[in-house]
Parts: structure tokens; sequence; C-alpha cells
């Protein structure tokens, strides 16, 4: 696979051509998705909770996010490089300006923050200082204690109209791509058809333009009770590999997500 940058992942937008993105946490695993065409590597701060065990992502240091991104970076074969600043390490912009550069510096090509139009002044500054910023709204895992849980966002019409205008909002201060998790399937499409830039969901129905996964998650290896979104894309493949591309061909062809892994 030739290297994915954010004018390819903008040209997919443009052409109705979806794309994959999947997270990875070392070399092997990066080297795997992106041999298998995956687009996008997202270095999560999932691996709270898929390699060390934790409650939720909360635990999640810069230490740990720059080292899982180097490990990545090492492994990598053109796919676009993803990583989360983790809880709390974008309080202030200069914060989020210093960790960021931290991050890219480890091998990422662009940083992802969780919240709505209050990082809008961030998300300026990053990307005035030439670092692409994704922008993650909906079920956002570094506000569970604020949620109340793990709870489908934007149900109720105030909400709804709160999260497109936060769509819109972070777009205009300069964001690459917006992320929707558990996000009900009419306000993805929404805000997807609302957006000039690529938005990928989670539980956010077929109609946005990629598609992520938890690894861990899409191999059928994550222990305890799976989210509705979840497909296990093990079952039928008889190899990781063969996995990984399965799932790359279904977000392409449309067929995951299908209606059992999303939200009314």
């Amino acid at each position: 696979m030739s290297s994915v940058n954010l004018q390819t992942l903008s040209e997919h937008k443009r052409n109705g051509r979806k794309f994959a993105m999947l997270t990875a946490y070392d070399a092997s695993f990066a080297n795997l998705v992106s041999n298998a065409g995956v687009e996008v590597i997202l270095v999560g701060d999932s691996l709270g909770m898929v390699l060390q065990g934790e409650s939720s992502t909360l635990p999640v240091t810069m230490e740990h996010m720059a080292y899982h991104t180097q490990s990545v970076a090492k492994g990598n074969q053109g796919a676009l490089i993803m990583s989360d600043l983790p809880f709390m390490s974008y309080a202030s912009v200069e914060q989020a300006l210093e960790n960021a550069a931290e991050l890219m510096r480890a091998g990422a090509h662009m940083v992802k923050l969780e919240g709505g139009r209050a990082l809008a002044e961030t998300v300026s500054r990053l990307t005035e200082m030439g670092v692409p910023v994704c922008v993650h709204l909906g079920l956002t895992p570094q506000s569970v204690n604020v949620l109340g849980g793990y709870k489908v966002q934007g149900r109720e019409q105030t909400a709804a109209l709160q999260m497109l205008e936060d769509a819109r909002v972070l777009e205009e201060a300069g964001a690459a791509i917006l992320l929707l998790e558990c996000v009900p399937t009419l306000l993805a499409e929404e805000i997807t058809k609302n957006s000039n830039v690529p938005v990928v969901g989670i539980g956010a129905g077929p109609h946005t333009d990629a598609q992520v996964l938890v690894l861990h998650d899409m191999l059928g290896i994550t222990p305890g009770k799976k989210p509705k979104f979840v497909k296990d894309f093990m079952q039928g493949s008889s190899s990781v590999v063969g996995a990984v591309e399965s799932y790359a061909s279904a977000v392409r062809d449309g067929s995951y997500p299908g209606p059992e892994h999303s939200f009314e």
C-alpha cells in the first residue's frame, strides 16, 4: 500500500470511497494491519483496557502513548498513524501543543482529542502549528464519569443539535477528521453529510465515511461483554491476516456495520 495521508482520505470522501481504521499498539500488529490494507492505524488510549487490564482509559499516560506510538511507527507500512492524547493531557492549549509534539516526534501523523466546541481554540492552535487533529464526539471514554457510563449519545433532540453544532464549529476550527462513537445512525448520517472532512464511525451506523474498531474486539479476544457495534471477524477466517482483510473489505463494500451493529 502506498503511503496514506490526509489528502488521500479527503479524496476518498469526495469520491464516496469508504476507508478502514483499526487500533494497533505494537510493531508486529502495525505491520500486519498496514500490509492488510487498513488505511489508518489508531494508537488508542484503549490500550489501558485491552493491554493493561484497566477498567477505563483514564490511567493511560503520555509516557504510555509515546512508547506505543513509537512502536507502531517502526512496524507501519504506509498507513496514516493517529495517536490519542490521553486524559488531562490537553487541559490547556499550551499543554496540548507540548504533548502533541511529543506524539508527533514519536511517529504519529495526527492526534486525536475528545470533546466538543470547547476544544475549538486548541484545535485551531494545533492546526496552525502543523499538527493535524481528529476530534472524537459522542461517547467520549475519557469523560465516562461525567456521562454516567458507556451510553449512546445524541438521542435527544437538544443533544443531537448540540453535536451537529459541535461538529460544525470544530471543522471550522481546523479539525481534519471527526470521529463519532455510539451515536444514532440518522444523526451520524446528518453530521457526515454536513461535513467537508472525513467522518469515522464506531457504533454510528453505516453512513459515515469510515469505520474504526479496537483490534482485539474485531479478533474476538476481548474479555467481558461485547459492545453492540462489534463484529468478530475471526469467525469464518483462517488467520488473523484474513480477519483484518475481511474487516477492511466489509467496511469498503458497506456490509459492515449492519443494522445489528447500529443504534436508532
